[in-house]
């Protein structure tokens, strides 16, 4: 295939030169690009750069605008999918889900303006950044020609802050809530030891919860202590149980933990481990519809105790690619996008585990994290 999202012909050389000059020569082009501030280009009917101000030229870190020239957009930013086919930028299977290519074949289509985020992950210095843009695209005629105004908004910041405090206040939520009502068991039950345990472990989670949170909003996850202990999947199940018997998500539909159980003890942060596995759960649920079925089960292998989750809703294929990527998010609404990366972040660099999934029409969807045994 040519492309899997927009199309893939590119302008010859010489029309590329005499789309550069037109727009040079254009005097309220030139006057927008040196007098307005924000990252701002000029695209052509086939997406590529023919002229881009200083400020963006900056955040590129290319100080020859001729380097940019003729470049698509997620090109010149080094996005690490736009060279996985060979047409580039805007024809790979990730870009039916760029912000930014979604907005600029849509101005090209239907000549009006067209706004989104686009969640970006560069190449930048030898590693790799992920970074936010508020992506504004604009129809522009000069001269009988097509041509697209791009506006871009650097909005990392305001995504990650938005993201940070809806995780904090929903999980810190949802913990305090489980800490009241096994408060008022105790009350009118009496000094119940059982009860006593399960509110001692509520607030050591909370407090672990909060470490998490605290390490997320700094963007520096090594900050964060592992203190290893021994647990089952007995233990894990129990505490699981626990906090999904009265959690908002599974209202109406049924989460079934039961199942065989494998005999055998390993070393984790159990307060890390339930983290992802509660998320792995919750997403499992709210991707379930009413009165349905959510699965959970513990596998042991060689090497590894693996914790998986299904439901039977299928992850559209666009979808997967970027389900782990910070800030993408299917759902509406600023803040989202955190849950399953922040799954494989806590679940794989500091667990030293994995998290995985697989997903599909007939058999629904199934994620998986598995812990080493060692």
């Amino acid at each position: 295939m040519d492309t899997y999202f927009a199309p893939a012909k590119r302008a010859d050389t010489d029309t590329l030169k005499k789309e550069i000059a037109t727009v040079a020569c254009n005097p309220i082009i030139h006057e927008l690009l040196n007098s307005i501030g924000g990252l701002i280009a000029v695209l052509d009917e086939h997406r590529q750069v023919v002229a881009l101000n200083d400020s963006l030229l900056r955040v590129i870190g290319i100080e020859d605008p001729g380097a940019v020239l003729g470049l698509r957009p997620g090109e010149a930013l080094a996005c690490v999918h736009c060279n996985e086919e060979p047409s580039g930028c805007g024809t790979t299977r990730y870009c039916s889900t760029c912000g930014a290519a979604i907005a600029i074949t849509a101005t090209l289509a239907h000549n009006k303006p067209e706004e989104r985020v686009c969640a970006v992950t560069a190449n930048r210095g030898g590693g790799l950044a992920e970074f936010s843009l508020l992506v504004k695209a604009s129809p522009l005629t000069i001269e009988g020609r097509q041509f697209v105004l791009l506006f871009l908004q650097d909005i990392t910041l305001e995504e990650l802050r938005a993201a940070l405090e809806r995780t904090f206040f929903h999980d810190m939520g949802n913990m305090l809530t489980g800490l009241l009502g096994v408060s008022r068991l105790l009350d009118a039950k009496g000094n119940d030891s059982m009860l006593v345990n399960v509110l001692q472990q509520s607030a050591q989670r909370l407090y672990k919860e909060m470490e998490v949170q605290r390490c997320l909003f700094k963007n520096d996850i090594s900050e964060l202590r592992v203190a290893r202990e021994e647990t089952t999947p007995q233990q894990l199940r129990d505490e699981l149980k626990n906090m999904f018997d009265s959690h908002s998500a599974a209202i109406g539909k049924t989460l079934d933990l039961t199942g065989e159980l494998p005999q055998l003890s390993i070393r984790t942060d159990v307060s890390l481990a339930l983290r992802v596995m509660c998320n792995m759960v919750t997403n499992g649920l709210e991707a379930t519809d009413a009165f349905g079925k959510v699965k959970a089960w513990f596998v042991e292998s060689a090497d590894a105790l693996t914790f998986c989750v299904w439901n039977d809703t299928c992850i559209p294929e666009e979808v997967r690619y970027r389900i782990f990527q910070r800030s993408f998010t299917t759902k509406e609404g600023n803040g989202r996008g955190i849950g399953t990366y922040s799954m494989k972040l806590i679940g794989e660099k500091l667990l030293g585990g994995s998290v995985t999934f697989n997903s599909c029409q007939e058999q629904g969807t199934v994620f998986r994290f598995a812990l080493p045994k060692g």
